[in-house]
């Protein structure tokens, strides 16, 4: 027997994206919601995560615009110091489930069935139960799982291993009890990343971790994302203008980087290597210098197999054997699948509105959603950015911002969001405060903003043309 239900929107998946749009969509309209997801608790890919897994950006900037996350300090100890604090992996899953129990269900417009698989056309079933429901959508439907965030636990490795050879998740490094002849990374995104520095962080000498790096990638220095009052307005008015003097500057793609990395917009782990991969991560400064620590790093291309006595690459092979404990970090953490509009045929497919920004971008689509009427300009003020994977993608990104405040300067309705909004910290150069001296800061950021996106556009097309 089916049980039928009714709501103005059915939203596929409860993880962080869907939590930010549902929690917009209650304090901005009257709507009723039904949220179907897979996991036995909010928080998506957060419940399976390595459990020293901390966020990149601040907490300040991360969960659903009604209720703060974390206690909005700056970290006086270990390699975040002096930096706003990075929830990990535990407690952004009790705020999520604070949010759901203590915001949503006592709202009495939001349904929740965890433990759910979503059949399509509105159908779900538990699978405990194996009760099944039909959802009348009165609105729209909401998918927040077209571009999900995979982690190593969710999938086996990717390339055959040998036996007795070891390869575990970077979950599964706590619960090493044994000490091992080396250790293997095999991952340079935010994962690899993580990954090593807590093996270092444990008094693991770097002589004895080998790190297999693909494609080294350019970093973004966590200092520089740090939302006012940590960061100074002389600190920010002087940071956007080495990134333009940068961009503007520019003879070249290899050019540009390198005038990136000297006004410290970007950041490289080994000074003498270019990197050729750019997925938003962020660093500290000290975390930097432990990762310089690892000598040992293989850029011979992806992993083919694992043999009993080496690991063979695109590039080439480096030995291993059992006394090795192999760190698999290469899940692919966020899709890019082909672009779609957000709003289409009575269906809001989430993703980036803002590069890397998935949570805000998900709350700014439900403010849209819930303030204007037709989706050909829902679409227009929210039009999809691609996550960045190669280094000329710092290009798309950087256009991506720019365009953005192109877009939305003059709409009254979206500055002010965007002012109240706890997911949009002031990290832009402070504006001056006597109305006539703002207009004309104005003026010239934008006018700035268009002589950059003009000079990006022009380096992207020469590279594509080389």
């Amino acid at each position: 027997m089916t049980t039928t239900i009714e709501a103005d929107y059915l939203v596929i998946g409860a993880g962080a994206t869907a939590m930010a749009f549902v929690d917009t969509l209650l304090t901005e309209s009257d709507a009723t919601v039904v949220m179907v997801d897979r996991y036995h608790q909010p928080g998506g890919h957060w419940t399976v995560a390595y459990p020293y897994v901390r966020l990149h950006q601040p907490s300040a900037m991360y969960g659903v615009n009604s209720r703060p996350l974390g206690d909005d300090t700056i970290d006086q100890t270990g390699l975040n110091a002096g930096l706003y604090e990075l929830a990990g992996a535990d407690e952004i899953c009790s705020y999520f489930d604070q949010v759901m129990r203590q915001t949503f269900l006592p709202s009495g417009r939001v349904s929740y069935f965890p433990m759910a698989e979503y059949e399509g056309a509105g159908r779900f079933h538990l699978t405990t139960s194996g009760d099944a429901y039909e959802v009348t959508v009165r609105r729209k439907i909401v998918d927040t799982t077209y571009q999900g965030v995979t982690v190593p636990a969710m999938r086996p490795p990717e390339f055959p291993i040998a036996a007795g050879i070891r390869v575990v998740p970077p979950n599964e490094l706590p619960a090493v009890r044994e000490p091992h002849e080396r250790y293997v990374v095999v991952g340079a995104g935010k994962t690899g990343i993580d990954a090593c520095l807590w093996l270092l962080e444990q008094g693991l000498a770097p002589e004895r971790l080998t790190w297999i790096m693909p494609r080294a990638p350019w970093l973004i220095d966590r200092a520089t994302v740090q939302p006012i009052p940590l960061r100074r307005a002389e600190d920010i008015g002087r940071d956007y203008m080495a990134k333009h003097e940068a961009i503007m500057g520019a003879e070249s793609l290899p050019d540009l980087f390198e005038r990136l990395d000297a006004a410290g917009t970007l950041l490289r782990i080994s000074p003498d290597d270019r990197p050729t991969a750019f997925r938003c991560a962020t660093v500290s400064r000290a975390e930097l210098e432990q990762l310089r620590r690892i000598r040992n790093v293989v850029r011979l291309g992806r992993v083919k197999r694992i043999t009993e006595t080496e690991i063979e690459l695109d590039g080439g092979a480096v030995p291993t054997g059992p006394g090795a404990l192999h760190v698999d970090c290469t899940a692919d953490a966020t899709r890019q699948l082909p672009v779609v509009p957000i709003f289409q045929d009575g269906l809001i497919t989430l993703q980036s509105v803002r590069v890397c920004q998935p949570v805000f971008s998900a709350a700014l689509i439900a403010h849209v959603e819930a303030s204007y009427p037709d989706d050909a300009v829902k679409n227009d003020l929210c039009p999809v950015t691609p996550n960045p994977r190669t280094d000329v993608d710092w290009l798309r990104f950087a256009l991506s911002a720019n365009a953005e405040a192109l877009r939305w300067a003059g709409n009254d309705d979206l500055e002010t969001w965007l002012r109240t909004s706890r997911l949009h910290p002031d990290i832009a150069p402070p504006m001056p405060k006597d109305p006539v001296e703002r207009a004309a800061f104005e003026r010239q950021a934008l006018a700035m903003l268009k002589e950059q996106n003009a000079r990006l556009e022009q380096l992207l097309y020469a590279n594509e043309v080389r």
